[in-house]
């Protein structure tokens, strides 16, 4: 990843000379080449800038167009420099690294970032922007993580996004294939078979989609990075959570994953820890405990972040005045129903759970409810699943209807809300890109 002078000589000299190398198999000079593009790259965005006048109003900079490379890497980050080229600096200091530090995989990256944007712009540019333009990419994967694999298709897919050209990827990774099922619109697939000399496509549909993950196939970034496990103690509460991931419209983004009881949670979290620790970059990982009793937080495992709920189980969100309201009723209004009911059904095989919440006071935080959950939901008059009212009054936390001690986020813990941010309204916030600026 060094600047070389004579590259840009060639290019002056003869306008086909880049064109003709690249064809070549493994052009050792490929990435040195990447930096002459950086410096192209610059042009072709202060000309841009220079002839729109709202971008030129605006905050809009070539350091924009940088951190879309830089939201690719993790250690190192690139920077403006005075020479030919850019500078490269740690990103845990003001450390300057050279290039010849750099892993392969880093190397690879800033490369193809590069080498993408910059097509991006050539497609905006007045001498192809009305003509179709091809990017050829072979084995982008190579040396890559999973989560980085990810990264540079949500690069790929964000810059490609209203331009006339169009991406040809040749690889072996499901997850580059996954991950663009997420990310950019209109795929199709080819399966090259060994001596076969025509490929044909064909549009991803469901299907594909579906079948994918047998073999491995999610994008694992998703799952750790932009989905993060989130292991729970049973079915229960693993429909809590995917209702309340559907009814958030992607606000609340976990992978439930159920562990079957409290016994296997430890075994579940450190299997999650091991692999998010050694496998991925800057990942983590959640995990969600009963309160069976014991209130307050409990200590992290590493990058596993650990919550306890502050009640006894999940059954007892349903009392919470969130879930009520989701319900259709109040907590007044539930205890005057419970009692004619403990008065209606006194052969009822609940009638003595339902007597002994009411005969402990009414204590709906640590109260056992899983035998009663069904009895109280069938109370408040409503057909709608246990699990699934608590989900939606989880993903309508933001709109913060209740803040009494018997609200659901005090339920919940203050721990688990913040880190999954389940007060944070929907909007999304995005970096700054040359079409915000523009708008």
């Amino acid at each position: 990843m060094i600047y070389e002078g004579s590259i840009e000589a060639n290019r002056s000299q003869n306008i086909n000379w880049l064109e003709n190398v690249r064809r070549r198999n493994q052009w050792e000079h490929f990435r040195q080449s990447s930096v002459s593009e950086f410096r192209n790259l610059e042009i072709l965005v202060l000309r841009a800038i220079e002839h729109e006048e709202k971008v030129r109003r605006s905050a809009f900079t070539f350091d924009d167009e940088i951190e879309k490379i830089n939201l690719v890497l993790d250690r190192v980050k690139l920077l403006r420099s005075q020479r030919a080229g850019f500078d490269i600096q740690a990103r845990d200091g003001e450390r300057s690294t050279t290039a010849a530090e750099l892993s392969s995989g880093e190397s690879e990256l800033i490369s193809l970032a590069i080498e993408i944007v910059y097509f991006s712009y050539l497609c905006k540019a007045d001498s192809y922007k009305d003509q179709e333009n091809w990017l050829l990419l072979d084995e982008p994967d190579v040396h890559l993580h999973p989560d980085l694999q990810y990264r540079l298709m949500r690069l790929l897919a964000a810059c490609m996004k209203n331009t006339r050209g169009r991406v040809v990827i040749a690889t072996h990774s499901t997850t580059i294939l996954s991950s663009l099922f997420d990310l950019a619109e209109d795929i199709r697939i080819g399966l090259k078979q060994m001596e076969e000399r025509h490929v044909k496509f064909q549009s991803a549909n469901q299907v594909w989609k579906s079948v994918l993950p047998v073999f491995g196939a999610h994008p694992l970034s998703n799952v750790f990075n932009e989905r993060p496990p989130l292991i729970v103690e049973g079915e229960d509460d693993e429909r809590i959570w995917q209702t309340a991931i559907r009814s958030s419209q992607g606000r609340i983004s976990v992978f439930p994953c159920v562990a079957g009881s409290v016994q296997s949670m430890s075994e579940y979290e450190a299997t999650a820890n091991a692999v998010v620790k050694n496998v991925y970059e800057h990942a983590k990982a959640f995990s969600l405990r009963d309160g069976d009793g014991t209130l307050g937080d409990i200590g992290d495992l590493d990058v596993v972040v650990r919550f306890r709920l502050q009640c006894r189980n999940a059954e007892n969100l349903i009392l919470t005045d969130d879930v009520l309201h989701e319900l259709g009723i109040d907590w007044e209004a539930l205890k005057e129903r419970m009692e004619k009911w403990i008065h209606d059904n006194p052969e009822h095989p609940q009638h003595k759970d339902a007597s002994k919440l009411r005969d402990e006071g009414w204590d709906r935080r640590n109260n056992n409810l899983k035998n009663l959950r069904n009895v109280i939901v069938g109370v408040c008059g409503s057909t709608k699943p246990w699990e699934v009212a608590v989900g939606r009054a989880i993903a309508r936390l933001p709109e913060m209807r209740f803040s009494s001690e018997h609200c659901l986020a005090k339920y919940l813990g203050d721990k688990l809300v913040e880190e999954l941010e389940l007060l944070k309204g929907a909007e999304n916030r995005q970096s700054t890109t040359l079409a915000d600026a523009i708008d």
